[in-house]
C-alpha cells in the first residue's frame, strides 16, 4: 500500500516544490513506484518535470471536484518510475468551490483510495498556504515533510503549521505523522546557516532529517529545463542530497 507524504509549509520559497520533484525522482531512481501530485495552483512541480501546464485538461482540480478519477489525470514524465497528476492555474478557484461541499476536507483522500495501492509513495506538493487545498493534502496524507530554509526567519510560522497539523490530527486525520523536518538552502560558509541548523536540531531532535539540502546552482537550473536534478545533473551536490534523503525515507518506512 502506498505511503502518502505531503510536503508542506505555508511559508513560500523554502524548497517545497524542489523537494517534491527531486524526492519523487530520487525515489523513482531507487526503483520505487511514485506518484507526484501537484496541489499548488502555480503548477511549478508539473512544469518542473516537463509538463506543459497550459494544456492540462485533467488534473488536481478535476480530482478534487470528483469530476474525473485520478487514473484519468495521470501523466507519464521524463523521470523513471514517476507519474504526475498535474496542476493548472484553475486550481485557484477550488477553495471557493469546495466551501459549501459536505466533507470538503476529505475530497482528495476519497479520490486517492482508488489508486493508493498502485504506488510505493505518493508525494503531494502543497501550496504555500494553510487553506483548503493544504488541508485536503494533510487529511489525505500518512505523513508530512516540512522543509525549513536555513535563513533568519526559518522558524517563523513553524509553530502555526505544527498547530494546524495537531488540529488535523484531532479532527480529520488521527494517523497523520510528521515524517521529518528537512533543512534546505544550507550554505556552510554562512554562520547564520549553521546557527539555524543547530537551533532546529536542538529544538526538534529526532524529528529532523540527517540529510541537509545544500544551496546548489544546478538545483535552481534544473526546473527551467523541465527536469529533476537527477536527470539534469546526476553528479551534482543537489542530486546527492536528494538521493540521500530518498534513502532515509525508504529506510524509515521499511521498519
Amino acid at each position: 500500500m502506498g505511503k502518502i507524504i505531503a510536503i508542506a509549509n505555508q511559508k513560500g520559497g523554502v524548497g517545497k516544490t524542489t523537494t517534491s520533484v527531486n524526492l519523487a525522482a530520487s525515489l523513482g531512481v531507487l526503483e520505487k513506484k511514485v506518484l507526484l501530485i501537484d496541489a499548488d495552483p502555480q503548477a511549478n512541480a508539473s512544469s518542473g518535470l516537463g509538463i506543459d501546464v497550459d494544456n492540462v485538461e485533467i488534473g488536481t482540480y478535476q480530482i478534487l471536484e470528483h469530476s474525473n478519477t485520478p487514473a484519468e489525470a495521470i501523466i507519464k514524465c521524463s523521470a523513471p518510475n514517476v507519474d504526475v497528476i498535474p496542476s493548472h492555474i484553475d486550481l485557484v478557484a477550488i477553495e471557493i468551490e469546495l466551501v459549501d461541499k459536505e466533507n470538503r476536507e476529505y475530497m482528495l483522500k476519497q479520490a486517492l483510495e482508488s489508486i493508493k495501492d498502485e504506488y510505493d509513495f505518493i508525494i503531494i506538493d502543497c501550496a504555500p498556504s494553510l487553506g483548503l487545498l493544504t488541508l485536503n493534502a494533510l487529511t489525505a496524507a500518512d505523513s508530512v515533510i516540512i522543509p525549513i530554509q536555513c535563513e533568519y526567519f526559518a522558524l517563523e510560522g513553524l509553530g502555526k503549521l505544527l498547530n494546524t497539523i495537531k488540529s488535523i490530527q484531532k479532527i480529520h486525520n488521527p494517523d497523520l505523522d510528521i515524517e521529518g523536518l528537512l533543512l534546505t538552502m544550507f550554505d556552510s560558509r554562512l554562520r547564520l546557516s549553521n546557527q539555524v541548523v543547530e537551533e532546529v536540531q536542538k529544538h526538534f531532535n529526532d524529528m529532523v532529517f540527517d540529510t541537509i539540502i545544500q544551496r546548489n546552482v544546478k538545483l535552481s537550473e534544473a526546473p527551467s529545463f523541465g527536469e529533476s536534478i537527477i536527470n539534469y545533473d546526476a553528479t551534482s551536490k543537489g542530486a546527492a542530497n536528494y538521493l540521500h534523503l530518498a534513502q532515509e525515507v525508504i529506510k524509515k518506512n521499511s521498519k
